[in-house]
């Protein structure tokens, strides 16, 4: 703790700092304007850093006071709090000056800074009564940069923590419990709990007590002041019964445009010119947020209540082997001087760059015997030497030191029969599918996932993964990346439906296997639409929209 209240950079403790006009979105979004009697009201600031929101919102209540004629003691309108003691203190000089600048005595700029400001931890500081706004942006801390006995103590208390969530996680969970009946909470942080898995407690939170107003997608929008890797969201929730929500779409950072987004949000109003839709709903309990547009959250629905998921469909989803030290376990197939079933040729992203196999030559130690138990070194001494030669780098990895009498094992069980197993190949980070039959010669690397199958042929199934279709449930459920790239992982590619293939007729599957051979994506398209009986009407809008 004392660490980060010290010694921390402003990288490890998660401090970001967003810019002015976003501030005054948010705060107009939360509905924290001079036009509402503020000085009645109480606002939160769980993180205040720098002080963009804190001294935003002072300014918004010293205003809304002087404009009343009533004289009330505002010694209860705020509270923010920080842990970083030196950004504390130069906060507090800040919030100091104002209250001079609106001509308040010494004594009471004191008084009142004292009031307002809290130093120390929010998720375990005392925070009596509760607040009809909580406005900010909350730190973004990995759990590996928490330490151990802190976050054992985060993990008793905060129900979402869940999984491997940050640290804004537990910070939306106590924010929400401290908002007052009809209480606003407009926070922006990383989308990824909208979705991913251990958002899922959060989500299930929200679902039971709260209603998620407005949701604002950030991604590729300046939100903050300077340049980070993140991929942002606002959103607004409310202490009230769950309802539809309005969605906006990546606004333009300017005043006049903001002010009037967070007005239309507030209202409630459909408006396409300023590319906010409504969602009826958004989630249902823990499920990931659905929040594309009307028809094609219509479709997904359709297309979920009539087929059964990939797997049950009888397509097994997969991920390559991750090694811990690719640089001891992989090199070129002929310059591992290992015996010959000790290692298996890799196929990698760059071998299906072009949309085919092309293999490079790359092969990976393969240190387990085919019954999945690691194999004897005594009895493989090329093997044994190899990996002696590089043991610094192996038994340094985590899962060696977790059990170092198989300080050779790989993260991931190797399984040889895999190789040998006709396979589609699908990279991770992608703007549209991207799927690659493999013949069944090559082992995946951990940056490739696999889709093999008893039932379905593959050059059949490969169609459909290609169509906009299949991109449609990924696109819904992952989160999205920069330039409007996805995520397709397994969990992803799990949430795909798929007809058995018993049920697709003989000239359905030569249409798909003949467009998935020569790689005819608008075929794949065509043949995938009237696989899954989608209307004229269906079709054009994957075809035509953009994906949210």
């Amino acid at each position: 703790m004392d660490r980060l209240a010290y010694d921390s950079g402003s990288e490890e403790r998660g401090a970001i700092y967003t810019k002015r006009e976003v501030v005054n979105f948010m705060l107009d979004l939360a509905g924290y304007v001079q036009g509402k009697p503020l000085h009645r009201m109480r606002l939160l600031e769980p993180s205040f850093g720098g002080g963009e929101f804190l001294l935003a919102a002072v300014k918004r209540l010293l205003l809304a006071y002087q404009a009343s004629d009533e004289k009330v003691d505002l010694a209860d309108c705020i509270r923010a709090v920080e842990l970083h003691q030196s950004t504390f203190e130069a906060t507090q000089r800040k919030l100091a000056a104002m209250l001079g600048e609106y001509g308040f005595s010494e004594p009471e700029r004191s008084r009142l800074v004292s009031a307002w400001l809290v130093s120390g931890d929010f998720l375990l500081q005392p925070m009596p009564g509760h607040f009809n706004f909580v406005v900010g942006n909350p730190p973004y801390v990995r759990q590996e940069m928490i330490p151990s006995a802190l976050l054992a103590l985060y993990r008793k208390l905060y129900a979402t923590l869940y999984d491997r969530a940050d640290l804004y996680i537990p910070f939306i969970e106590r924010s929400l419990s401290l908002l007052a009946d009809g209480g606003q909470l407009v926070f922006i942080c990383a989308d990824r709990w909208t979705k991913n898995k251990y958002g899922g407690p959060l989500r299930a939170m929200i679902a039971e007590g709260f209603h998620l107003r407005a949701y604002v997608d950030m991604v590729d929008s300046p939100a903050f002041d300077s340049e980070v890797l993140a991929y942002p969201a606002i959103t607004l929730i409310e202490r009230a019964k769950g309802g539809p929500t309005m969605v906006a779409v990546r606004p333009d950072i300017d005043v006049k445009k903001l002010v009037t987004l967070a007005n239309t949000l507030r209202a409630g109003e459909e408006d396409p010119a300023q590319g906010i839709s409504l969602v009826e709903r958004a989630g249902s309990g823990s499920e990931p947020w659905i929040l594309s547009s009307s028809g094609k959250r219509a479709l997904l629905r359709r297309l979920e209540a009539r087929f059964p998921t990939m797997e049950d469909a009888g397509c097994k989803v997969g991920i390559g082997v991750a090694t811990g030290a690719d640089k001891a376990y992989i090199a070129p197939m002929a310059l591992l001087d290992v015996e010959p079933s000790r290692k298996l040729a890799l196929v990698t992203t760059k071998d299906i760059a072009s949309g085919v196999v092309r293999w490079t030559g790359l092969g990976v130690i393969n240190p387990f015997e085919d019954d999945g138990k690691l194999a004897d070194l005594s009895e493989y001494p090329k093997l044994r030497a190899h990996l002696e030669l590089h043991r610094d780098a192996i038994a340094g990895r985590h899962v060696a030191q977790k059990s170092p009498a198989n300080w050779y094992r790989t993260i991931d069980r190797i399984t040889p029969s895999l190789a040998a197993r006709p396979k589609l190949l699908i990279p991770d980070i992608k703007g549209s599918a991207h799927v690659v039959f493999e013949e069944g010669k090559l082992y995946p690397h951990h940056n490739l996932y696999f889709v093999v199958s008893e039932d379905w042929d593959l050059r059949a199934l490969q169609a459909v993964l290609l169509s906009s279709v299949a991109r449609q449930f990924v696109a819904a459920y992952s989160t999205a990346m920069r330039g409007g790239f996805l995520r397709f992982q397994a969990q992803y590619l799990r949430r795909i439906r798929l007809p058995l293939w018993s049920e697709v007729p003989k000239s359905m599957r030569a249409r798909l296997t003949q467009a998935a051979i020569v790689l005819n994506m608008a075929e794949c398209d065509a043949a995938a639409y009237e696989l899954y009986g989608l209307s004229c009407a269906e079709a054009d809008m994957l075809a035509s929209e953009s994906i949210n």
